[in-house]
């Protein structure tokens, strides 16, 4: 039976997960599986009995996605199940945006001590006037799980959303409030009073929100980040809150530079630090791991892609291979030649790598496999009983 190694510490909802005759534990050697959260993984060993990574959270930059897929080993993630406790986060931020609620508290800890603090207090409240969110347009920057439940929750607040997302998936579509209004992101930058930005990092966001951005915002809109602090350049953020282009800028990811900047609330990565959150993205990403280490069935895999289908024979092939021209019918020559009968074939490909599964009516031989795992178009190849 699978063994299952945990490099962090693993909410017990994922125990339950695991059928029974797994081995789940911290001491695994050798793990056919792997499930963690914050462990950087980039100078760990990967065994050659290594089949799947799983990160019990959205992002995987600990995990080092080349080196894994070059070895046929999946990497996945859990996206949505911590999408509430973020949503929930950035709704408590818009507020926070509005009315200068972090600085009145740090002034009204002042008074510990002195007299006539209601009158004190009742002379000093107008130095934190803020605003209302109600009628306010918010900018939400990426329609993923979160991004579409924060528009949504925004709207059902009394605010006008207007989104983008070059990528909209159609369930993100479907599950969009139909009042939500969708534009190109210069429109969403010069309409908005606030800013949320939910997209992955990648070479292609790095500080997509610089001075650039800024200049097409409105004079004293409020940003918020909750996805990557990579996002954001912080150099840009320092004179854009110096100036006022910028009322307030919140992060999730603290930076020296911004740490103690007046108008720059620094939250210590609290996104998606709730027990609820820990036990969906533990649970899920269990589940994820059963199903392919089981079945071949790869849901949420961020560097393969997704591939499932029904069992419907004695035996299951599972082949990884490259996304070239020709890989298809060199892979079922081979089996179709040995007198082994495809009953189902389902292939799918995520740029230059693709996946596989072959339901056949017999088990092939080792020599089978062997011929197929030697085609130069193949990756890895996994035989399912």
């Amino acid at each position: 039976m699978p063994n299952i190694l945990k490099l962090n510490a693993i909410s017990p909802v994922a125990d339950k997960e695991f059928p029974a005759g797994y081995t789940f534990s911290d001491s695994v050697k050798d793990p056919d599986g792997i499930m963690l959260r914050s462990f950087n993984m980039h100078e760990y060993p990967l065994g050659d009995n290594l089949l799947a990574v799983a990160r019990a959270g959205a992002g995987t930059n600990n995990i080092p996605i080349p080196a894994c897929t070059e070895k046929g080993i999946v990497v996945f993630n859990t996206p949505g199940a911590n999408a509430n406790a973020v949503k929930e986060l950035v709704i408590c931020e818009l507020f926070l945006g509005g009315r200068k609620i972090v600085d009145a508290v740090e002034w009204v800890k002042t008074l510990k001590g002195t007299e006539g603090i209601s009158k004190t207090v009742e002379k000093g409240k107008s130095a934190f006037v803020g605003h209302e969110i109600v009628g306010k347009t918010l900018g939400v920057i990426g329609l993923g799980a979160i991004g579409v439940m924060v528009a949504n929750a925004a709207e059902a607040l009394g605010m006008n959303v207007i989104g983008y997302d070059p990528y909209l998936s159609v369930q993100g579509a479907l599950h969009l409030d139909t009042r939500v209004k969708t534009a190109d992101l210069d429109t969403l930058l010069k309409e908005s009073d606030f800013v949320t930005v939910h997209v992955p990092y990648t070479p292609a966001t790095d500080k997509m929100l610089g001075a650039e951005a800024f200049a097409k915002m409105k004079d004293g809109a409020v940003l918020i980040n909750n996805s990557r602090g990579e996002l954001v350049d912080n150099a840009a953020v320092l004179e854009a809150v110096n100036s006022g282009k910028l009322e307030r800028y919140i992060t999730d990811f603290p930076a020296e530079e911004l740490i103690g900047v007046k108008n720059v609330i620094c939250v210590p990565h609290l996104g998606a630090s709730t027990p609820e959150a820990e036990d969906n993205c533990a649970a899920m990403a269990a589940r994820e791991l059963v199903d392919y280490l089981e079945n071949g069935n790869i849901t949420h895999s961020v560097n393969f892609p997704a591939v499932s289908a029904p069992r419907t024979s004695e035996a299951r092939v599972c082949v990884m291979h490259t996304n070239v021209e020709g890989a298809i019918s060199k892979i079922t020559s081979v089996i179709s030649g040995a007198n082994i009968n495809i009953a189902n074939i389902v292939d799918k490909s995520k740029g230059d790598k693709a996946y596989m599964i072959l339901d056949l009516d017999s088990k092939p031989a080792d020599a089978v496999i062997g011929a197929v795992s030697a085609l130069d178009c193949v990756i890895r190849v996994r035989v399912i009983d």
